[in-house]
Formats: C-alpha cells, sequence, structure tokens
C-alpha cells in the first residue's frame, strides 16, 4: 500500500549539504546514470538545490541501481547495488534524520554501522566473552541483503517512526530495481536491500534488532551474543545449550523470512588449559581474526599454557602479503626507499592499528614479508652478491633512520 505525504516535507536545504559532506567521503563508483563526483561538483549548489526540493516536496523518486558483482571467496558473489551521486545523498538525508531517532534503541551487544560504536569494541568483547563462555554458534544468514523481507521491513520501519514522509520513502528505496552489467532490469520482488545503498546498513540494523537482538534477550537471557550488521557470534554455557540454541534461531530465522547458510555455521568450543573436552571445532573467524587455541607463556615461569584468544586470520594475513608484493614494482631499482615508505606507511599503519589489537605475533610474521621485499630490492639496487648484506644494509637504515617504516616503529619487523 503506497503511504500519502504531505505537501511539505520537513527537510532543510542545510540538512541536504550536510549529507552531501558526508557521502562525498565514500566511493567514487558511478550509478546507472553515470554522473560522477566531479560533473555534479560543476553545479553543486543548484544540484543540491534540486535535490532538496524534490526530497522536501515529496516528489523525490530513485533511480535504478547499478549491480556490480564481488567475487567472494567460496566462488560465488556478493551483488553490490550503486545508487546514484543524488540518490546517495537523499537517502543519507533520511538515514542520518531516522538514526538520530532509533540508534538508541538498538540492543547493547549490535556494534555495526552505528555511530561511537566500532569493529575494534565487537572484536574485543567476543574475545571477553569466549573467556567466561565455554561454546560458541558462528552464525551465518544466507544472503541477509537479498533476503530481507519488505512487508517486515516496513513494519520495523513504522514501528519507530511515525513520519509518513519517511516511510514513504524507505519504500521507495526498497522497491528500486537493479540493472546488471547487461542493461537487464531486475524488480525485487519484496525482498532485498541493496548493499552498497546509504540507508541499507541501518534498514539491516533494524531488521535484525527485531528478527535476533530482541528475541533471544527475550527467550535466553542466560546467554551473550555480539552482533556487527549481519555478521553474530553467540556464546553459550555448554554444547547441549549451544545446539538447542542453534535449532531454535533456525526456526525463528524461518519466521522472519530469512534462512541459516548450514555450511558456514557451527558450534565452536573454546578450548583452552581449563577447558579439556576433545572437540574437533575449536577455531572460528570474526570481522578479520581468528579465534582459536594458542600457546602462551605464564608471567611466573617458562612454562607454556593453552589460551583462547584472537590473532589475524590467514585469509587476512595472505591479503595482507599480497598487498605488500603487487603494492610496488619491485623490480625498479630506480625507486628510493624514502618513497617506498611513502607509498606503503599509511597501510601498515591501518594493519598494525586493527590487527595488532590482540596477538601481535603472527602480524609480525606477516609484515616481516615487506623487510624481505626490501632486502631483495635493496640486493638487487646495489647489485650485491649476498642477500645477507642486504639484510644488513638494512638494518643500518633502520638503526639510522627508525620511524623510516611505520612496522619497524612499531616492532613488526625482522630486523
Amino acid at each position: 500500500m503506497e503511504v500519502h505525504v504531505n505537501k511539505t516535507v520537513p527537510i532543510t536545504y542545510k540538512m541536504v549539504v550536510d549529507a552531501y559532506s558526508l557521502v562525498k567521503k565514500g566511493g567514487k563508483a558511478v550509478g546507472i546514470d553515470k554522473e560522477s563526483w566531479e560533473e555534479f561538483d560543476k553545479d553543486a549548489e543548484r544540484n543540491l538545490y534540486t535535490v532538496w526540493n524534490r526530497l522536501a516536496s515529496g516528489s523525490y523518486h530513485p533511480q535504478d541501481v547499478r549491480e556490480k558483482l564481488i567475487p567472494k571467496k567460496d566462488g560465488s558473489h556478493r551483488k553490490l547495488g550503486i545508487p546514484t551521486v543524488r540518490d546517495r545523498i537523499a537517502q543519507c538525508v533520511v538515514k542520518e534524520y531516522m538514526e538520530k531517532r532509533v540508534d538508541k534503541l538498538f540492543h547493547q551487544n549490535s556494534y555495526g554501522y552505528r555511530p561511537r560504536r566500532s569493529s575494534k569494541e565487537a572484536i574485543g568483547a567476543v574475545r571477553e566473552n569466549c573467556l567466561v563462555y565455554d561454546w560458541v554458534i558462528d552464525l551465518d544468514i544466507s544472503k541477509f541483503f537479498d533476503e530481507i523481507d519488505h512487508e517486515l521491513m516496513m513494519k520495523a520501519v513504522e514501528k519507530v517512526m511515525p513520519e509518513n514522509w519517511v516511510r514513504m520513502y524507505v519504500k521507495r528505496w526498497l522497491e528500486m530495481k537493479r540493472v546488471d552489467a547487461d542493461g537487464k532490469e531486475h524488480a525485487p520482488e519484496g525482498r532485498g536491500t541493496p548493499q552498497g545503498g546509504v540507508i541499507s546498513p541501518l534498514l539491516a540494523n533494524l531488521y535484525l534488532h527485531y528478527a535476533l537482538d530482541l528475541w533471544l534477550e527475550r527467550n535466553y537471557r542466560e546467554i551473550s551474543f555480539v552482533r556487527y550488521a549481519d555478521d553474530m557470534i553467540v556464546h553459550c554455557r555448554n554444547k547441549a545449550e549451544a545446539e538447542q540454541l542453534l535449532a531454535g534461531i533456525e526456526q525463528r530465522l524461518a519466521e522472519v523470512k530469512l534462512r541459516l547458510n548450514k555450511a558456514k555455521t557451527k558450534t565452536v568450543y573454546c578450548k583452552d588449559y581449563r577447558r579439556i573436552l576433545k572437540e574437533e571445532n575449536v577455531q572460528f573467524n570474526f570481522l578479520g581474526y581468528s579465534y582459536q587455541p594458542r600457546a602462551a607463556q605464564s608471567k611466573y615461569s617458562e612454562k607454556l599454557y593453552t589460551v583462547y584468544t584472537a590473532e589475524i586470520s590467514k585469509e587476512n594475513a595472505k591479503k595482507i602479503r599480497q598487498e605488500i608484493k603487487d603494492g610496488l614494482n619491485w623490480n625498479n631499482s630506480t625507486l628510493e626507499i624514502e618513497g617506498i615508505s611513502e607509498k606503503l606507511n599509511a597501510k601498515l599503519r591501518g594493519w598494525i592499528n586493527y590487527y595488532g589489537l590482540y596477538g601481535k605475533r603472527k602480524l609480525r610474521y606477516t609484515l616481516m614479508e615487506l623487510d624481505k621485499r626490501l632486502a631483495k630490492w635493496l640486493n638487487k639496487k646495489r647489485k650485491y652478491k649476498s642477500i645477507r648484506r642486504s639484510f644488513a644494509e638494512l638494518g643500518r637504515i633502520k638503526e639510522a633512520r627508525p620511524r623510516l617504516f611505520y612496522h619497524w616503529q612499531k616492532g613488526y619487523c625482522m630486523i
């Protein structure tokens, strides 16, 4: 049913300008109309006025989204829906308006795409929970953004947003068609919200707030969970509880028109020196980290013991090594080491600040790849006959200029 709106919608020109400033920092991919930010900015004031005028009158209608397929590790593809520049601005206006009113309603264990909350906090919360709870459900929802039911989504929006104009625009964005690489249009048929849409993460959080967060709190007070968008870890006290709860979650997802990805969902035993059961699954990944048993040295002796904690996952360590390899032409002996550090330091800072939160050993081994690349490059540049000589030279450079590379500053190196 179409939601009607008053002639005047309480959207100000300032709200549109503020939204423009926010979304311009995001991706540069163009939408179906092929208008870029550069083209929009040629007459930004006039274009922003047009967006505002249409939004404020209730006459704003979004264009279709351009579909882009992103390859996944399992060989399948994730569908990214890229809105036009103007629609990103319009979505941001409504998203900012909604967020100020609904974010305070969300569960404290929900971390993804929320103001003043971060993936780092979610990673830490899972780590702390693993010290308390023996078992984990590593939950994977099948094609979540593609499967969101529009009728249930609108019920959730209506529950928290009494304004007709908000509901009208949300409904229009849900009903946008997507256009694939061949130019073929695909209607949503009552399901899905495009990944890539500015408002989609907020809608996803709202959907799962009612679908799972409140349901878990109401029916399973003895457990804990951490959710980052549709990535969810549920902590249980024992195996029987985990298996029973997993069955309950599967049934609940069916009730809200979602499906469990059984191939990727699993129960995991958080094995450490206190937990001695022999279980097959003792490892899971969350937000780029691998949680699993690891050897640690006692503070009081040289004795090793087993802890259950987080470090960078194998997949992300491999990605970093690949980025180091592909980030420069290491065969170019005309490069200078200052240019290399300038090219890589921003990435190094990002990797270390994120993956160096916990368990630094694996990250250190990963970033040693850069020192190896530097030594080989130096060997070619100086025409040394021995790689040992290159490492010695690199060591002298580090001693003289310890802040040249960010990983040198932080001790993630082999020299």
